[in-house]
């Protein structure tokens, strides 16, 4: 087992957030943070003392925080809290979505700056390291106060109730903390309000797809190196000194990558001067780096944003440093769902240009020479031609998806939360997204790489050659029709894994 990641001693990075929601890395919680923890537990102690009301600790909750509630009832008033929030409706969760927001709020709790205990602390982290995964449903947040009822199936399941996965197999809450020897937690005053107030769920989907879409915007610009060379398109606009005229980032690291994956191609080569005849490519082609560019910034820009989520401590009330208990709006989600929505429109993007260069290596008006549809026996056989309808299907659900959640808010709880986030959702159709902009590309370099065969003699670079050749060991090169779902769903695995990345990275021309 690797060493476990230390919860409280420093703000956790995104590649750690991957390690424990995807990977299974063990957590340990710091020595430091336990002395945190009960500092600011003695401070919700002595609040639950006083006569006076204290919201979180002696009242109810959202539209009934002037409800006193008295000492004997306060247990009772935060299993109540915690059962009643664990509302959601829906298919479950994907485990790395759960595992993220289990760990996430892990993170707040250690901060010492939400007055729980500290066996608390110690159940959260117990659970993860024991893989008991609670059942999370698809609906039922809005963003504001945080992710309110996913975070309350997490807390249900450490009270004993509900269900789990471990391992996969579906089991009751209880019987799965007895076999992993947790202690099932009834919570004390405050404790259920730092348990859910928190936009870990949105964060965590957020970190999650920023690391996917590291490998598919690489991806992105790999593809459309294959097609630019096997439409025999020219690398002359990828030039640095035309990118520097328009000094945007992601631009230029775009354009770079596909100056490195078309270096050393003797089929870029081949039409390279002025007898090529044509003056310019088409903009799919040409404009590769400006598209892939913008989403490159995009991720810039939300990378900044999960950053400073990650380093901060979303609950309500809150115990500050010099020891007030202090109601804030720290929970809305807007900051999250703002750059979560961004992703998804420029995901679109880069799908919507990846879909258009693969029609065009389809179409013998456009593709300069390749038989129609890349077709073995044009007339009997139909190539790729429903392998681009898979595509365009995908592009036309990523444009839907692209529409901002957002913009829009409803009220909740009796117009106290009369403005939310909808973070949540947001999160969840970037997911989607960010799985159909993965099957895209895999279908642009399927396409491309036939292409690159039906160009022989001519041959690819170093790099394209090589993403030819990878794709080779799990789908056939040109030939009779046969049954292709198989190797395209084989290629968005190489996709998705970071293969194609990889291979195009390791066989640049120096």
């Amino acid at each position: 087992m690797p060493h476990p990641i230390r919860i409280g001693d420093a703000v956790l990075t995104p590649a750690q957030v991957v390690a424990v929601a995807r990977d299974g890395a063990p957590v340990a919680l710091a020595d430091g943070a336990r002395a945190r923890i009960q500092e600011s537990r003695a401070i919700i102690d002595a609040l639950a003392a006083d006569e006076n009301p204290h919201y979180g600790v002696s009242t109810g909750f959202g539209a009934l925080a002037t409800t006193f509630i008295a000492p004997e009832r306060r247990r009772q008033l935060q299993a109540s809290l915690i059962r009643s929030h664990a509302a959601g409706t829906g298919a479950e969760v994907e485990t790395e979505v759960v595992r993220a927001l289990q760990l996430l709020r892990l993170q707040t709790l250690a901060s010492g700056r939400t007055g729980v205990r500290t066996v608390v602390v110690e159940t959260y982290a117990a659970m993860l390291n024991a893989g008991i995964t609670p059942v999370v449903r698809e609906y039922g947040s809005l963003g504001c106060s945080g992710d309110l009822a996913p975070l309350a199936h997490i807390a249900l399941a450490a009270m004993g109730e509900g269900d789990v996965r471990v391992d996969g197999a579906l089991m009751p809450a209880s019987d799965a903390l007895a076999a992993a020897g947790i202690s099932a937690l009834a919570f004390e005053e405050k404790e259920g309000l730092a348990l859910i107030n928190g936009t870990d769920g949105m964060l965590g989907m957020l970190v999650l797809a920023l690391h996917d879409l590291g490998t598919l915007l690489t991806t992105a610009d790999v593809a459309a190196a294959m097609s630019i060379e096997s439409q025999l398109g020219t690398d002359a606009v990828f030039a640095a000194d035309l990118m520097a005229l328009r000094p945007q980032a992601g631009q230029a690291d775009s354009a770079a990558g596909l100056r490195r994956f078309l270096g050393g191609s003797p089929m870029v080569a081949s039409h390279r001067g002025p007898e090529d005849g044509r003056v310019q490519d088409a903009y799919s082609l040409r404009c590769a780096p400006q598209v892939n560019g913008a989403a490159r910034d995009t991720m810039a820009h939300a990378a900044t944003i999960a950053s400073r989520e990650l380093a901060s401590v979303i609950d309500n009330p809150v115990v500050t440093v010099d020891g007030r208990i202090e109601s804030n709006g720290n929970f809305h989600g807007a900051p999250v769902a703002a750059v979560l929505d961004f992703l998804a429109i420029s995901v679109a993007d880069v799908a919507s240009a990846s879909e258009r260069r693969t029609d065009r290596a389809l179409d013998p008006a456009r593709n300069r020479g390749l038989p129609p549809f890349l077709a073995h026996e044009v007339g009997v056989d139909s190539g790729l031609m429903i392998a681009q309808y898979a595509a365009a299907g995908i592009v036309s659900e990523l444009k839907r998806l692209a529409v901002p959640a957002s913009v829009d808010s409803i009220p909740s709880s009796a117009m106290q939360e009369d403005h939310v986030s909808m973070g949540w959702a947001a999160a969840r159709k970037l997911r989607r997204a960010v799985d159909g902009l993965a099957r895209v590309l895999a279908i642009e370099v399927l396409t491309a790489a036939r292409a690159i065969d039906l160009r022989a003699p001519l041959e690819a670079g170093p790099a394209t050659g090589a993403v030819r050749d990878l794709v080779r060991t799990v789908a056939a090169g040109p030939g009779p029709d046969r049954f292709l779902s198989p190797e395209m769903e084989a290629v968005t695995e190489l996709v998705r894994s970071g293969a194609v990345a990889r291979t195009a990275e390791e066989n640049t021309h120096a």
